[in-house]
């Protein structure tokens, strides 16, 4: 990444597009602290992020992967629970707070009936769902998610974009989603980062970056802009030729 500057206020949404390898990912990365950075810095709540701990760092920032695959026999509960571990509990620990709190988040992501499910058992629909859960329950004050709504059916999809957006709007949590869904972006997001080749091409506003040009040299593809009837945010087509 070069070059790359922003800043995510409270109770924003952060929508980060570009095409495969533009960078999305890595800097997701380096927003949580996992993939160190070769100069600049990157400061949490006016502090660099190299000062606090893991274990803070996971009590203020929680991530949300494209699809999370256990190959042993967890169940869906206690892998949500796992998201309580930064603030001082662990499996067999958890006190009745940890519990609602957890029980809270699988009733919000259209899970409850399935606590005692095991992790290694479900469809990849159903286990970004409950690592969307995880990621609430931890009730970090940030969101990073890669693709949340992959191998999501479009109620599910809806769903989730609805939570995040309540939870950022009530000012619980500000989040940064990566996704390739450009009108979801243009509902959902306050402000857009489109990267290309490590830098961002364009920042603002959704319909000061979903512009012809902008996607165009993104993307490398034609589209036709218009306005969705409903919202009259900017929607995007791909025109096939």
């Amino acid at each position: 990444m070069q070059d790359v500057s922003f800043t995510l206020k409270a109770g924003e949404i952060i929508a980060l597009l570009g095409a495969n390898g533009a960078g999305k990912t890595t800097m997701l990365r380096a927003l949580n602290g996992t993939l160190p950075i070769a100069k600049g810095e990157i400061t949490l709540n006016e502090t660099s992020l190299n000062k606090y701990s893991r274990r803070e760092i996971a009590r203020k920032i929680a991530v949300v992967a494209q699809e999370t695959e256990t190959k042993f026999p967890i169940s869906v509960l206690e892998f949500v629970l796992s998201g309580r571990f930064a603030h001082g509990t662990a499996f067999g620990w958890e006190t009745e707070s940890d519990l609602r709190i957890a029980a809270n988040a699988l009733q919000m992501c259209d899970l409850a009936s399935y606590e005692h499910r095991l992790m290694n058992q479900l469809s990849g629909g159903e286990r970004q769902r409950v690592v969307l859960a995880r990621a609430l329950a931890t009730q970090a004050e940030i969101l990073l998610l890669d693709e949340p709504t992959a191998n999501l059916d479009l109620a599910h999809q809806a769903l989730m974009f609805r939570l995040i957006n309540e939870r950022c709007k009530n000012g619980d949590s500000s989040a940064i989603v990566i996704t390739h869904d450009l009108n979801l972006a243009s509902e959902f997001a306050d402000e857009i980062l489109l990267m290309k080749n490590g830098k961002i091409k364009a920042k603002g506003a959704p319909e000061t970056v979903l512009t012809e040009e902008n996607l165009v040299e993104a993307f490398g593809v034609k589209v036709l802009l218009d306005e969705n009837p409903v919202s009259k945010n900017v929607r995007v087509t791909t025109i096939f030729e």
